[in-house]
């Protein structure tokens, strides 16, 4: 679960990881506060995490599903 504010914070997160390689998809809803992305094999969920930190949102959860 990631904190949004806004549409702003949404797009800040969406941003870095369209440039992340290895991100085949991202999935934002403001409405439940979450992020979802499907990466290929090799990106890990850490390499993720700090990308979306790095925007300054409060990540408060996240797991990873095989």
């Amino acid at each position: 679960m990631v904190t949004f504010i806004s549409l702003g914070c949404s797009n800040a997160v969406n941003r870095v990881l369209t440039k992340l390689e290895g991100v085949k998809n991202i999935d934002i809803s403001l409405e439940k506060q979450t992020v979802d992305v499907t990466t290929v094999n090799g990106l890990s969920y850490d390499t993720v995490l700090e990308k979306i930190k790095k925007t300054g949102k409060e990540v408060k959860g996240g797991s990873v599903v095989a």
